[in-house]
């Protein structure tokens, strides 16, 4: 019998996680934060990776960290339902959501640095594909999380969440993400439903 944890590391999708922190770790640790970071002077003027980058760097140790352990509570929740090749997908796909969000709806930010955007929108995806192996509990998280994304925009930030992130925290950015992620859920899930009716019919036949 191989034990569960290592069984867990052979999966590609926890080795996406793996690699992943290790991106976000030695980009903050090798000082790049300045350079990667959502810059929109920048961007203006056709740097538009920064779209991009700026989710992967933090402003500092302690944010950097706060977000990793947002991963690994993310992945212990709801890792399981896509493959690596759709958590890459969405990975991508949500910060892109963070950085073209800000860009085109809040003009006011310069600058932005951080995972979190692009967690939210991890999490409501694999919130949504739990839906049909564990509805209760499922329901429950997203309510949660829609609870949260709610009180950002009416109250702000979560009481104690600057001060462990050592900066403010744009919350409109957890919506961006959020957005990206409930948007991008349902055809990752239409396609791997059709998957295992393609399954199912080639055993059938």
């Amino acid at each position: 019998m191989i034990p569960e944890s290592l069984r867990l590391l052979r999966s590609q999708a926890y080795q996406l996680v793996l690699v992943l922190a290790i991106l976000c770790i030695s980009l903050q640790y090798a000082g790049l934060d300045d350079l990667l970071e959502y810059r929109r002077s920048l961007i203006a003027n056709g740097h538009w990776w920064l779209l991009l980058s700026g989710n992967f760097v933090h402003l500092g140790a302690s944010h950097l960290w706060m977000n990793l352990a947002g991963l690994a509570l993310t992945v212990m929740l709801v890792w399981g339902h896509f493959n690596a090749w759709q958590w890459l997908l969405l990975i991508l796909l949500c910060s892109w959501g963070v950085g073209i969000g800000l860009w085109f709806f809040n003009p006011e930010v310069e600058g932005y640095v951080g995972f979190s955007g692009t967690l939210h929108g991890l999490l409501i995806a694999g919130t949504l594909a739990d839906l049909r192996t564990y509805p209760r509990s499922a329901l429950i998280l997203l309510i949660l999380v829609t609870g949260k994304l709610v009180w950002e925009q009416f109250a702000g930030a979560l009481p104690g969440s600057e001060s462990v992130a050592g900066g403010q925290v744009l919350v409109d950015a957890h919506l961006y993400g959020a957005i990206a992620g409930a948007l991008i859920a349902p055809i990752l899930l239409v396609q791997n439903y059709q998957r295992r009716q393609s399954g199912t019919n080639s055993h059938t036949e």
